[in-house]
């Protein structure tokens, strides 16, 4: 059976090796892990996989060849699964969209508090109750201009905040790239200079020795250049962000083959007090902002990614954000981070004909000085031709 899981790590160009194999099938010979999917998935990446950039290539190649596995999940703590589960797909007509409850932000975490101590049962189709396939401001599956989506899947991405454990991936940043545009753009952003040991060929220099020694070869080296440019990357992830995956995994490859010195981050949505580095671990692994903030010298070029397409509350008020209440506004944060790097870009992957009809990307625009710029190659090239003055 794990011979076949075996070839299809390969055949989804993970550098798995027989030695690393055997090491698994050793693990569950003595009986490491229990009869359960989730323990041999944690087991299986922990022997198979050396480079945390393969992890999602991982998650898919597993998915593909477990697919027709149960694996076990944990029922909803807070609320009977059956309240949430959508039996059926209806569709709303625009009167009762229209006619949907709409609750400023107090009003809603207020009336939600109340629907958790009176809810007795499981509602569908209503514009009052936690449940599904209606416009109540709490559930999912139907339609609210402004609510809490509990449960379900994002379908109009319209939600003030999200009540549940959201999982995100890591940007690929192994992606080959179909074209060396977006490297050549990268390209405009660079300093070289020769630091550390000499190890390379000074061709001129030895030509000249050599001359000026009558012929005798006399050999002259020289330390390799490197871009000495800095780049503190901050990328959006989630959400709306998924539209975007492929090409922002083609940024980030080619980022990191052209900076030497090139620091990431990930935040959702806007920037909190809080960020992280592998999408995986984010719960359990912060990084404080004002943290990286102080880690990083002011010749940082910051760079952030990002849609920019939110509620304008996530920016502009204390506990905006869908996922937490955040103590400080979204635009505080911003504007410390572009205080602290005064050399700063955004990079937004939506088209730019459609910014000036979010009203979110006009405050992002606004807190960055008007200093966004889209994900095409013109756009890198002015981005990178300004953070090179």
């Amino acid at each position: 059976m794990l011979i076949s899981f075996f070839y299809t790590l390969r055949a989804a160009r993970l550098p798995v090796s027989i030695q690393e194999f055997l090491a698994l099938l050793e693990a569950l010979k003595v009986g490491v892990i229990g009869p359960s999917v989730d323990e041999f998935y944690q087991l299986a990446r922990l022997t198979l996989v050396k480079d945390e950039a393969n992890y999602d290539k991982f998650d898919r190649a597993f998915g593909a060849y477990f697919q027709h596995v149960e694996q076990l999940t944990e029922a909803l703590k807070d609320l009977p699964a059956d309240w949430l589960e959508k039996l059926l797909e209806r569709e709303l007509s625009d009167e009762q969209k229209a006619n949907a409850p709409k609750l400023d932000w107090d009003e809603l975490m207020k009336t939600l508090k109340q629907r958790l101590e009176e809810q007795q049962e499981r509602h569908e189709g209503g514009s009052k109750w936690i449940g599904t396939g209606g416009t109540s401001p709490f559930g999912h599956g139907g339609y609210n201009e402004r609510g809490i989506r509990i449960g379900g899947q994002s379908q109009q991405r319209r939600a003030a905040k999200v009540w549940e454990q959201r999982d995100f991936k890591d940007y690929d940043d192994a992606v080959e790239l179909g074209t060396r545009n977006i490297k050549v753009a990268l390209r405009r952003l660079r300093r070289f200079a020769r630091q550390g040991a000499a190890e390379e060929l000074d061709l001129p220099g030895t030509i000249s020795a050599t001359a000026a020694n009558a012929g005798w070869l006399d050999l002259k080296m020289q330390p390799e250049r490197h871009n000495q440019v800095k780049v503190l990357l901050l990328m959006d992830v989630g959400g709306s962000m998924d539209d975007h995956v492929h090409r922002v995994e083609e940024l980030f490859s080619a980022a990191k083959s052209e900076f030497k010195h090139l620091e990431f981050y990930y935040f959702h949505n806007c920037v909190y007090d809080h960020l992280w580095q592998h999408n995986q671990r984010r719960h359990r692994e912060k990084h404080a902002t004002w943290d990286v903030i102080r880690k990083y010298n002011r010749d940082y070029k910051l760079v952030f990614v990002g849609d920019a397409t939110m509620g304008p509350h996530e920016i502009l008020q204390r506990h905006g954000s869908v996922e937490y209440n955040n103590d400080e506004a979204g635009a505080e944060w911003l504007q410390r981070l572009t205080h602290a790097f005064p050399h700063f870009v955004w990079i937004n992957p939506e088209p730019q004909g459609v910014w000036e009809y979010r009203q979110s990307v006009s405050i992002i625009r606004q807190l960055m000085q008007q200093r966004m710029f889209p994900l095409s190659l013109g756009g890198l090239e002015q981005a990178m031709r300004l953070l090179s003055k």
